[in-house]
């Protein structure tokens, strides 16, 4: 009975941590509808999505802070109400400056009271040895829900007739999705989440600033942001398939959908691979692979003759990034953190690892507008892989630490 309430915690992470972000996201999936539907310029789009960004990069703190005092269980049912009263709000079609309101308060709801309760949650899930499989299998399952609700909810779309009233319809769907997931949320979590043998701590300014002074902390966010900034690079893989190799539209988009489907299998193998061989050197290959995959990108010439290639190197990338996006919270345990004052690290680490959602895509923009074609492309590719070159570095720091922590451990034994 203990093991099925195991999984069904974790069933209840991996859910809501997908579903949670596809409200503030839709326009991945339903932007020209967006736009007929609301009447939404590009630019009231992007500023919609900049927003949310904005408020969340502010959030992330003092979200951590918060779920080092308050149970995943409160914090995680209150999130998703609130989201989904937002959804249902959204799904009225409000005046653009409203949009621009429920954009910044999904930001608060998401990334204040749920994104570092979720990491504390998975982390206590399991023991210190399991770290990897257990944000493996986080990152998976958020992969598998985010594919399950996305495919069921656009062919409901579909079948509504894909207009304006469909669009509102699938959004009362996701934000009924929310509610129904903090309900079970609310039933399933345990308010105390420690992992065995922890006290419980009360986090105040010391404890703030013991976890600001930490260098794994800092050498985790570095970790987060240059990861990050892959994970961005490899939204660019249609356009760049596109307009480098001549690809369709049709099947430029298909990479897309494509990559999406390695997600589960990358993010989970990678967890489990991380507790056999270590978090932080599983990490550093990963890191590897991905700076030597971009710069094969921005070596390549483009055309046809090379498609084979290029299309090889994107699923190696991306799968590698999904390895990373899976594992690097698992380093919270390798570095050396307390558990007790995880979701303060996590909130952190994320206010510095998301900034890539501020700089990325005014750095592709710049350049791809600045250097039309496959130069653009090129510099673009070059940039992130030197991105994670400086990732690489900050793993290989992170595992000369532990080894080095382990050591004096055993030399006081």
């Amino acid at each position: 009975m203990q093991s099925l309430k195991r999984w069904l915690v974790m069933a209840i992470l991996c859910f809501s941590g997908g579903i949670i972000f596809l409200l503030p996201f839709l326009r991945e999936v339903y932007y020209i509808p967006m736009q007929e539907a609301f009447g939404y310029s590009n630019t009231q789009m992007g500023v919609q999505m900049s927003v949310f960004g904005f408020t969340s990069l502010l959030s992330y703190f003092p979200g951590g802070w918060m779920a080092d005092r308050f149970s995943p269980r409160k914090l995680m049912t209150s999130s998703l109400i609130a989201t989904g009263v937002g959804g249902f709000y959204f799904a009225s079609f409000p005046s653009y400056e409203i949009g621009i309101a429920i954009h910044a308060f999904w930001g608060v709801s998401i990334s204040l009271m749920f994104w570092a309760a979720m990491i504390k949650a998975t982390r206590s899930w399991a023991q210190p040895g399991q770290q990897g499989r257990a944000f493996g299998i986080l990152e998976s399952g958020r992969g598998i829900a985010e594919l399950m609700s996305s495919s069921i909810f656009l062919a409901i779309f579909a079948w509504l007739g894909s207009n304006a009233t469909a669009l509102s319809q699938v959004i009362n769907l996701f934000a009924a999705t929310n509610i129904l997931l903090a309900v079970m949320a609310w039933l399933i979590l345990d308010d105390e989440v420690r992992q065995q043998g922890d006290a419980p701590t009360k986090v105040g300014v010391q404890e703030v600033l013991e976890v600001l002074r930490m260098p794994a902390v800092w050498l985790i966010a570095i970790v987060v942001m240059t990861a990050y900034s892959a994970y961005w690079g490899v939204y660019y893989l249609t356009p760049y398939a596109t307009d480098v190799f001549g690809l369709s539209v049709v099947l430029g988009g298909a990479i897309a959908v494509g990559k999406m489907w390695l997600k589960p299998f990358a993010a989970a193998g990678a967890g489990f691979i991380a507790d056999r061989f270590g978090v932080s050197k599983t990490v550093f290959v990963s890191f590897i692979i991905v700076t030597a995959g971009f710069i094969v990108f921005g070596i390549l010439p483009g055309g046809q003759s090379w498609l084979i290639v290029m299309l090889i190197n994107a699923a190696i990338v991306s799968a590698a990034i999904f390895a990373l996006r899976g594992i690097y919270f698992a380093l919270l345990e390798e570095g050396g953190v307390d558990a007790a004052v995880t979701g303060t690290a996590a909130g952190v680490i994320s206010a510095v690892g998301f900034t890539p959602d501020v700089f990325m895509p005014l750095l592709g923009g710049v350049l791809l507008d600045a250097y039309p074609g496959a130069e653009g492309y090129r510099y673009f590719y070059f940039a992130i892989a030197i991105f994670c070159a400086a990732g690489a570095l900050a793993s290989w720091q992170i595992m000369r630490n532990t080894k080095k922590r382990f050591q004096l451990n055993a030399a006081h034994a």
